[in-house]
Parts: structure tokens; sequence; C-alpha cells
């Protein structure tokens, strides 16, 4: 034997496929004439690469194993005038690229899939439990997810023989080059399925409606997305599913506004309540409260009222419902009205502190009050 090719690589004769690549890549990188135009190194350049044209395909390397020189005389098809074992490996060593080898599986991880589900304020603040029907691909019942029909199964490829991809010898400024690319008659599967499921179409999947309980947990608010893990659809050729996101909107409330856990209302009071205070009834989340609106209060200020609001999605506690008084001046007064006013302004005088009256002037706040509402 004229050449020693595992000593052209520096590899031991027992070395493994993956071994023998990285030597050739390693020793491509270091003597390729685009890189060291040395004519010494050019000649070194063509024995590895006839090294490695032999041993990186188990037939030649079986061959010369056994005492044969599949290259030939003179190195045949080693020269860098004359080829490259495979292009792929000579890209790889330059740019750090691995092409795909061997067949790709049919089965693949199924895509995510989002649902928008509606709550109202009192389940987006106490939290509640939902159930939703969800619309997704599954598991195809008739072929399992294999993709073919009943009885039958897939087949090899007899174009690429399963091995998912054909090669091709081209010229170029390189010498002889060979290429690979998916196999066109089985898409890169290395198998063939001659008899598709009816169900599926082949796919292994089909669409169908389920029932799924979510779990909503007090204090969500709007865009707030729940993940289930494995409830999204399944993956093609009965693959693992994707996730599914159950994203929240929260419905306008008729009475209350919400910003952030905080929730906001007005409530509507004629100025005699203002000034003499009085007690509102409000219905909150929690149930039926009264409002305390005391002496003086002037239209725009607010109330707070503790622990009313929304529970905090993270961390215990609630937010605060804050009412804001809106006091209303009327803009018609009948005659008893116009002068309890006139008699009420004679009584001002020095101007007192929020909420307290002078002599007189409560009595005819009250007769003003009782005209007001009728009385």
């Amino acid at each position: 034997m004229a050449t020693d090719y595992y000593s052209v690589l520096g590899v031991q004769r027992d070395a493994s496929q993956d071994e023998i690549k990285k030597a050739f890549r390693r020793l491509a990188r270091e003597l390729h004439p685009d890189v060291n135009p040395d004519p010494k190194t050019q000649d070194r350049f063509k024995e590895i690469n006839t090294a490695y044209e032999v041993l990186s395909d188990p037939q030649k390397k079986q061959v010369y194993d056994l005492g044969g020189d599949p290259a030939g005389p003179g190195g045949g098809a080693g020269g860098f005038g004359g080829g490259f074992g495979n292009f792929s490996d000579i890209m790889d060593a330059f740019f750090g690229t691995a092409s795909q080898r061997g067949p790709r599986s049919r089965t693949r991880r199924g895509q995510d899939a989002m649902i928008r589900l509606d709550i109202d304020l009192n389940e987006a603040a106490f939290g509640t439990t939902k159930e939703i029907q969800v619309d997704t691909a599954t598991v195809c019942g008739s072929c399992s997810g294999e993709g073919a029909a009943p009885g039958t199964s897939a087949q090899t490829c007899d174009m690429c023989r399963g091995r998912g991809e054909v090669s091709q010898v081209t010229r170029s400024f390189l010498g002889q080059v060979m290429t690979s690319r998916p196999c066109p008659q089985c898409q890169g599967f290395g198998t063939v399925v001659p008899t598709p499921c009816p169900e599926c179409a082949g796919d292994g999947r089909v669409r169908s409606r389920r029932t799924l309980t979510v779990k909503i947990p007090a204090g969500v608010d709007n865009g707030t997305r729940i993940q289930l893990a494995g409830e999204g659809e399944v993956g093609p050729g009965g693959g693992p599913a994707g996730d599914l996101y159950v994203e929240i909107h929260e419905t306008p409330h008729s009475v209350f506004q919400r910003r952030g856990d905080d929730l906001h209302c007005t409530v509507t009071i004629p100025m005699t309540a203002a000034a003499l205070g009085t007690k509102v009834p409000l219905e909150t989340l929690d149930g039926m409260d009264e409002i305390d609106i005391r002496p003086g209060t002037q239209s725009g200020q607010s109330i707070p009222l503790h622990e009313r609001g929304i529970t905090h999605l993270r961390g215990g506690g609630r937010g605060q419902l804050i009412v804001h008084v809106e006091v209303t001046t009327p803009s018609k007064l009948d005659p008893e009205q116009e002068d309890l006013l006139r008699r009420l302004a004679t009584l001002r005088g020095e101007e007192r502190p929020q909420g307290q009256f002078q002599p007189g002037q409560q009595g005819l706040f009250h007769r003003l009050k009782d005209a007001f509402n009728g009385r």
C-alpha cells in the first residue's frame, strides 16, 4: 500500500467517522490553496483530500482496509485538479456549517396555539374556573399518527435508498465537486407512504374540538396569558403537542373602572347633601356598602375604601376602591327654592371652616334640602 491515508490525516486506524471528519476539517483550514498558496502546501492538500475521500466513504474505506486503493494510481480523484469527496465538508471546514445528514423525521413538535377568553370584573378580581372549547390538531385515530392507511406502512424510498438525500457530481474551479440535496421523491424523509391514511391524508393528525378546564387566578388583567403545557397543536406525524395560551380579556363594568389593582367609581350627590353630609349606598364587589359623605364635601373629592379593589396577582392583599364625589347644582329653581337660597346667601357673613355653618344657616339648608326633595 503506497500511501497510508490514516497517517495523512493523523488519525488511528480505528478512528471513528467523526474523528476522521474533524481531522480533515482542521487540516483543510490550514492547507487550502486559498489560504496557503505554497506549492508544497498544495501537494499536501491534495493528499489529505484524497485520504478523506477514501476514509469518509464506508465502501471505499472497506476496500482500502482490505489492501486496495480506491483512489487509483497516483491519487486518482484526490488531487486539487481532480475532485473532492463532498463539497459540503470543505464548506464546513471554512464556514463551520454542517449539512443535516440522513433522513429527517416525519415526527415534529406541533405549534403553540392561543385562544381569547372573556371574563367579567368579578371573575378577574377573585379568580374562577372556566370551561373552554378549542379546535386544534390531534393525533389521527385511524393511523395513530403514522400517516399510512390501516394495514399499510411507509416504505424505504427507492431513489435515495433511505438516506433522505441524493448526491450529484459537477465540475467547478475546484475540480469535481459532489453536492447533496434532499431527495425530491421522499422530500428528505427517506421513506414514502404509498397509501396515505384517508382520514388525515397522510399528515398523521386531524382537526377536532376539545373541552378543557382552565383555572383563572385572582388578579388577572387584560392581556394576561395562562399557559397550558401540551394542550396546543399536535405535530406532524403525531409529534408532541405544542402549548396552548389562554389570553384574558376583561369586559367593561357598568360602574367601576379598573386602573391596575384599584377600582374607581363616581357618585353624584346634590349640593345640599354635600353641605350637610349624608350616607350614599353603593354596591361593591363585596356586596352593598354605605359611603360616608362628610359635611362640606366638595365636588372632585375622592374617598378611598381600602381592600375593596382587585386581588393582587402576586402577593397578598387587594387594591383600593376609590369613590369620586360629584356635586350637582340645580339648573332650575322654583320660587320657594330660590327664596331659601337668597335668604341663605344673606346669612353667609364671614367665611367659616369647611362643613361649619353660621347660626341660622343649617336650618335653612335643611329646609332647602326638604324643598329639593319635594317635602
